[in-house]
């Protein structure tokens, strides 16, 4: 169907239809009948569609005409909006006879148009292509080119058919250089690699039947996805979507939500709001927070606009975002991960087609949707998969906490801001000791109690026992009631007192403000225990594993208690909380 392959077939000429115009040639048929329904297609949903006779029984669909640097300026527009094929080109006037497109334009034109006749080698044997991803190359019907016969039809290519053929190399995997439309050894050697791995003579100079193989392979990728420009006048925006994946689901300020239709799980959003930098830059801290930008991915704020990636084993996303005239507009592109040949075709095509218009998303258009801190505009916030307790056992922001909690995570933070590793661990004690990636200043640290105390002394767990719901950790009290397990285990403390799971991790202290353990996490698995029974791993433990690391918290002796308000400073400033995430 697409001009640039039969370029070098038809050597058809005629007299131009004026000195000055040109037009974009966009398809061409091998039946009258076929070219008119092609043409009415065009018609639907593009201007100053025309269809000519180009000889030998094919006919040409062209859009013009316009003046040279016009023409080039629509044939990028409309070839970045996938509204035309990829390998359209512009194309003299000479090639083009007969008008048969719009119905009744041969009559005004016929007295313009000449033609003069060309020999050319018959081509009764071409299919008909019906669409411009098909795979014409793979049909035997394209007439043989010698090398010579190649390279002449390939000195006909204009710069941007040439650049296309670049293109659809790099993303076959065979060119990795600049995109410059110039053939070099490089673009030569990778032509040569390709026409190898397709089954083809290595001669680095492809045929015509072969740009229509490589060309046909690269637009195959959208096949299904109907990709189709959208204007969302609401949001001042308009966009190339895949609408045979995605439809259109709600409005929820900022943000208008593009919902999968099928099993495919893609997802769109259209972002559209009133702002200033601030706002922009805040939103791309808010941004970070959701499911759907996975935090391992590259990131970059500009002071006009900002870009976030994102992929994890679900989903691979894109987010563009710019500031302008105050008025923030961009997208975010989601996709399932390990198809990144549709993903990289799609997002091209949205960012080469993203256009704003005057108006941003009016902040009423909202579902009622029922408040949660979890959603954000409709969205999920990404949440971790664990959350703990532990506390700072030195000035430099080393952290204590539950092993259990931390020993199987894809990212480990520390106050939902700060990574984290492990430097060591012990499954005999249920420790693990955590070095954040950067230096940290704790409030408080640590002072483990080197001295036993007495049993049925009152202690007091400091803990996020709501996870990451409450922005402090909460005191809960209880008391000591066997310096053994149940089965009389050495490596633990029994304590009469309520945890709950976000409190494993944290610092068991005695009334005086030390350290006796680290309250481990609850194992119900095999039995059922009483609420008020849990358990913390000893002092002594966490010290040796220190010891393994060339570490050492600061110890202290058993003192008097001290005032409540003062043991919650010190809780406060030594806890802190644990995320594992996927």
């Amino acid at each position: 169907m697409v001009m640039a392959l039969l370029a070098a077939v038809f050597l058809t000429a005629g007299a131009a239809l004026a000195q000055d115009a040109t037009y974009i040639q966009i398809e061409a048929q091998p039946t009258l009948t076929r070219a008119e329904e092609r043409a009415r297609d065009y018609t639907s949903y593009l201007r100053d569609v025309n269809g000519f006779a180009l000889g030998n029984g094919w006919y040409g669909i062209a859009l013009g005409p316009y003046d040279r640097a016009e023409a080039e300026a629509r044939l990028r527009q409309l070839r970045g909006q996938g509204q035309i094929p990829q390998d359209s080109y512009i194309a003299d006037t000479g090639v083009f006879r007969g008008q048969f497109w719009p119905i009744g334009a041969a009559s005004q034109t016929a007295e313009q148009i000449t033609t003069t006749d060309i020999t050319v080698t018959p081509l009764d044997q071409v299919p008909e292509i019906t669409a411009p991803s098909a795979t014409v190359a793979a049909e035997q019907s394209f007439p043989d080119e010698t090398p010579r016969e190649a390279a002449a039809a390939e000195a006909r290519l204009n710069g941007e058919a040439r650049e296309q053929l670049q293109i659809a190399l790099r993303w076959a995997g065979y060119y990795n250089s600049t995109i410059d439309g110039a053939f070099g050894p490089g673009t030569r050697n990778s032509m040569a690699e390709w026409q190898r791995a397709n089954g083809y003579e290595a001669t680095g100079v492809l045929t015509t039947r072969q740009r229509a193989d490589l060309l046909g392979q690269y637009n195959a990728v959208l096949d299904g996805l109907d990709m189709r420009q959208v204007t969302e006048a609401q949001a001042g925006i308009s966009i190339l979507l895949p609408m045979g994946v995605v439809a259109f689901d709600r409005y929820e300020s900022p943000f208008v939500h593009y919902g999968p239709t099928g099993e495919l799980p893609v997802r769109v959003l259209l972002i559209s709001q009133p702002g200033d930098q601030n706002t922009l830059f805040g939103l791309y801290e808010i941004m970070q927070t959701l499911e759907i930008v996975p935090p391992e991915g590259a990131r970059e704020r500009r002071r006009d606009g900002f870009t976030l990636t994102g992929a994890n084993s679900r989903i691979v996303s894109h987010t563009e975002v710019r500031l302008e005239n105050g008025q923030i507009k961009g997208f975010t592109l989601v996709w399932p991960a390990g198809d990144d040949a549709r993903f990289n075709r799609v997002l091209q095509a949205m960012r080469s087609s993203f256009e704003t218009m005057p108006g941003v998303l009016d902040s009423g258009l909202s579902e009622d949707t029922e408040p949660s801190v979890d959603l954000l505009a409709g969205l999920r916030i990404r949440q971790p998969k664990v959350t703990a307790s532990g506390f700072f056992i030195d000035s430099a922001g080393t952290v204590v906490t539950a092993r259990d909690a931390v020993i199987r995570c894809g990212r480990i933070t520390l106050e939902d801001q700060y990574d984290a590793h492990i430097v060591a661990e012990d499954a005999a004690t249920g420790v693990a000791v955590l070095r954040s990636d950067v230096t940290l200043a704790p409030q408080s640290v640590a002072a483990l109690r080197t001295d036993l105390p007495p049993l049925q002394s009152e202690v007091a767990v400091s803990g996020y026992s709501f996870g990451g719901v409450l922005s402090a950790p909460t005191l809960t009290f209880g008391t000591l009631e066997d310096v053994r397990g149940l089965a009389g285990e050495e490596t633990k403390k029994r304590l009469a007192l309520a945890s709950l799971p976000g409190d494993a991790g944290g610092p068991v202290m005695d009334a005086g403000g030390a350290v006796l353990g680290m309250l481990l996490p609850r194992d119900d698995r095999n039995r059922q225990l009483p609420e008020e029974v849990s358990f913390a791993a000893k002092a002594d433990d966490i010290q040796a594993l220190l010891n393994r690391v060339a570490l050492r918290a600061t110890t202290t002796q058993g003192g008097a208690a001290i005032a409540p308000e003062d043991l919650t400073t010190i809780a406060l400033g030594m806890t802190v909380l644990v995320s594992c995430w996927e």
